[in-house]
């Protein structure tokens, strides 16, 4: 997709930076098959392997850190030690953080020339669990949670020529409460501010927090989770340098091809039939941001 010469920026790398990454050519399941464990799709919740490829190629070097404060299955650390990097991650629910783990020597084994490490707990703890790398990371690579359950897998029965029921799985992080994913959105914008906080004191001066992001629907209205995200970075220390657009859908012959999931579609389409004006989502916000009085 070309880009105007002005949409972009020099930052880490000395390249280029396009104001609209085109992350979505592959299908999510197809990006991942072979290169994470299979069991990696129970999460609902994933970073799409290109987007953290891409922006880890874009804003380190091989051989710097890459951090992910909410690691999931381990995409951020994964794609980081496939490229050379090291990475350190860290997530709330064993499980995933075991899984996270798994995925990253699932791709030493592989070749992968980085090192990862993952840790268990509350991110909002980071600095003090990670205490050893202050002011080494050159990337932080993450996203918020969504609430406490996204659309997951579907399959839909038939019986006699009609839709039968609709069976629902892996649509939920946890059922720990006290995970941020839990908490009401002004409690989760706050945590994850605290988060940010946190791995600002990872960052090293020149580094760079990276976030991705998209707006939600809470009960039928639009919330402008990354604005919400802005605000909470800007008093943990950040500062805004760009706002980019990591592309969920594919792009072939100039016409977008959407990769939205049966929910999303079927919400989209009763909005349209009450007369909204709803369209599926076809990009996250790639925000990023530097530490306050960094330069370059």
């Amino acid at each position: 997709m070309p880009v105007h010469p002005g949409c972009g920026s020099r930052l880490v790398t000395g390249t280029v930076v396009p104001s609209v990454l085109a992350t979505g050519q592959v299908p999510s399941r197809v990006q991942r098959r072979g290169r994470y464990l299979p069991e990696s799709m129970r999460h609902p919740g994933k970073m799409l392997p290109s987007i953290a490829s891409q922006v880890i190629s874009l804003f380190s070097r091989p051989g710097e850190l890459v951090v992910d404060p909410m690691c999931g299955i381990g995409t951020t650390l994964v794609e980081a030690v496939h490229l050379g990097r090291d990475a350190a991650g860290m997530e709330y629910e064993a499980d995933f953080a075991g899984l996270a783990a798994a995925n990253v020597q699932h791709a030493r084994a592989q070749g992968a020339a980085g090192n990862g490490r993952v840790a268990c707990g509350d991110a909002r703890n980071i600095a003090s669990v990670f205490a050893g790398l202050r002011g080494s990371a050159a990337l932080v690579l993450t996203s918020p949670p969504y609430g406490a359950r996204t659309h997951g897998h579907i399959r839909s029965g038939v019986r006699d020529g009609d839709g039968g029921p609709v069976e629902k799985w892996n649509h939920r992080y946890s059922t720990d409460k006290g995970n941020l994913a839990h908490q009401p959105l002004p409690e989760l914008v706050e945590g994850f501010g605290e988060i940010l906080a946190g791995c600002g004191e990872l960052l090293r001066p020149d580094g760079v927090v990276a976030v991705t992001v998209r707006p939600i629907r809470i009960d039928g209205y639009l919330v402008d989770l990354p604005g919400q995200v802005i605000t909470a970075a800007e008093k943990a220390g950040l500062v805004l340098m760009h706002r980019l657009v990591a592309l969920l859908c594919g792009v072939r012959d100039g016409r977008l091809v959407t990769r939205a999931s049966f929910f999303q579609m079927l919400a989209v389409r009763r909005h349209q039939e009450k007369g909204s004006p709803v369209c599926v989502t076809a990009h996250e916000d790639l925000l990023i941001f530097r530490k306050q009085g960094a330069h370059g």
